[in-house]
């Protein structure tokens, strides 16, 4: 396994300019990204009283069932202790989801180790896992490459009630032959077969998406102790009771900040990712498995398709004695994870980062300070398959990644055009053009014809075409496997024109490393910056 670094093309100008030192950006932020800010942030935290050895036991808890390594007790016992903590988080995607889940609990992990060092004191990973979102069609299904192109394989079942990914039960026949159709599509290697077992046994032992999520990125990570835990998980509501009071308590000023927040990052020439309104309170109201967002008219929370119609008071009674039917959405969600986690820093991708551009007045609306936004490294792995193709095409996965390899394709396929036959076919085509024009001025005057003499041509001219065509289609598939080189090096490299990592489960690439994959990215010297992590497997 071997690392390269490389600067991959800028497609989001907000993440480049958090990279920039001289930036508007950075006016939206408590903290730059660097040594010093850590420094602070660290310094701050341990004048602050966080809960964190109930904290310990609520994710020693939801931890159990899926068993706990060596490590992970090192780390919960060390966050009772008072370490301070490096999160980052996803929706509990099919089979991890795309593969930029591991990559944000790899950057949680590496981050974490690097700052116990720097900081000389306990820092440990955690992974938050939004087990709360409801938009169930947008993890239920993955990738895999057939016939060098992209294949979706999706989990057949639907319901019609937008439930959360944690209240999501799973149809057991459907997900296994999801499972199994999937791993069909990656092919034998020696390590498919234990490796599917694997993965069916956890499905097994599974109920619900985040269930089965959580149990597979326990066992991918049980050797660096990467803490979890499930936003919905019921003690873990229980623990926030006065945190949601604290959100209703200042909801609308926390809602006029965000807006305006929001437009000034819009001044600032970026996009809103947000499109905050004034009433909406930012919170859930959780009915039988699926969330209703409130909405705040008159001191009154509302949501017209739950029936409900909260005063303030009542509002807050919820929290109190049911806090499981309450959920938080993008804007309140890191603002209760700094009420609730001694946040060293958050790591999150480029959408993550535009959001949180809008929240450092929500923060100070709390009495809170923004954590240090990380942003997580980007890597894009490549078989050996693939670096054999790139040799062969003489491409780099530079090229790759910036949408070039379709060009070059293109660039072959006029290279191995057969020139000669497309001329001949013109010059014959051009010869009968000529006799029939000839032949239509000898009948001028002696028959009505009546366009005849065209559509005869027109009809020559159509089985011109044909026989161009069948022997451009005979030309391509006689070049088809180097065509298909370039296809399977798009397929891997820039899968629907984007990054790897967004289209394809770590599991394409563990059934062809093997489950050590993890380990060995994890012992790479790299760490966050702004490089494009190239790993050649």
């Amino acid at each position: 396994m071997e690392l390269e670094q490389i600067q991959a093309p800028v497609n989001n100008q907000l993440l480049a300019d958090y990279w920039s030192k001289d930036t508007a950006i950075h006016a939206f932020f408590d903290y730059a990204y660097n040594n010093e800010a850590f420094v602070a942030r660290a310094a701050y935290l341990k004048n602050r009283h966080y809960r964190t050895k109930e904290l310990a036991h609520i994710i020693r808890d939801y931890m159990q069932p899926f068993g706990i390594s060596t490590q992970t007790e090192n780390h919960l016992q060390q966050l009772e202790q008072g370490a301070l903590v490096v999160v980052g988080g996803q929706q509990a995607g099919l089979l991890t989801g795309p593969l930029y889940s591991v990559h944000k609990a790899i950057s949680v992990i590496l981050l974490a180790n690097e700052k116990r060092t720097q900081l000389s004191t306990d820092v440990v990973p955690m992974f938050w896992i939004a087990g709360e979102d409801h938009d169930i069609e947008e993890i239920n299904h993955t990738y895999t490459i057939v016939d060098a192109q992209v294949k979706k394989r999706g989990y057949s079942e639907r319901s019609k009630f937008k439930t959360m990914a944690s209240t999501t039960a799973f149809n057991q026949e459907a997900l296994t032959q999801v499972i199994k159709t999937t791993f069909k599509d990656f092919g034998e290697t020696e390590y498919t077969e234990s490796l599917l077992e694997s993965v069916l046994v956890h499905a097994s032992e599974s109920t619900t998406f985040t269930d089965f999520f959580s149990r597979l990125m326990n066992d991918l990570f049980e050797n660096h102790g990467l803490l979890m835990l499930d936003a919905t998980f019921a003690p873990f509501r229980d623990y926030e009771k006065a945190y949601f009071t604290a959100l209703i308590e200042c909801n609308e000023e926390i809602a006029h900040q965000v807006v305006a927040q929001e437009q000034k990052l819009a001044d600032a020439g970026y996009a809103k990712p947000i499109e905050a309104t004034q009433n909406n309170a930012n919170l859930f109201y959780v009915k039988e498995g699926e969330r209703f967002l409130l909405e705040r008219k008159e001191q009154h929370f509302k949501n017209v398709s739950a029936h409900v119609n909260f005063t303030k008071d009542e509002l807050l009674k919820l929290a109190n004695d049911n806090p499981q039917a309450l959920s938080n959405n993008v804007v309140t969600r890191p603002l209760m994870q700094e009420m609730t986690i001694p946040v060293l820093a958050f790591v999150g991708g480029p959408g993550e980062l535009a959001y949180w551009a809008t929240l450092k007045p929500a923060f100070h609306a709390l009495q809170l300070q923004m954590p240090i936004f990380a942003p997580r490294l980007n890597i894009t792995l490549v078989t050996r398959q693939v670096q054999a193709l790139l040799k062969e095409t003489e491409l780099t996965v530079a090229e790759a990644l910036a949408n070039k390899v379709e060009q070059k394709l293109a660039d072959y396929i006029e290279q191995i055009r057969d020139d000669e036959s497309e001329q001949f076919i013109e010059t014959m085509q051009h010869q009968l053009q000529t006799q029939y024009e000839q032949f239509e001025m000898q009948l001028k005057g002696r028959y009505q014809l009546n366009g005849l003499l065209e559509k005869n041509m027109d009809y020559h001219k159509r089985q011109f075409d044909y026989l161009q065509a069948k022997i451009e289609q005979q030309n391509i598939e006689q070049h088809a496997v180097a065509i298909r080189q370039y296809n399977t090096v798009t397929a891997h490299l820039n899968p629907n024109k984007g990054y790897q990592e967004r289209v394809y489960s770590p599991y394409v690439y563990l059934n062809e490393h093997g489950k050590t994959l993890i380990d060995e990215l994890l012992a790479l010297p790299m760490g966050i910056s702004n490089q494009h992590k190239v790993v050649y497997l």
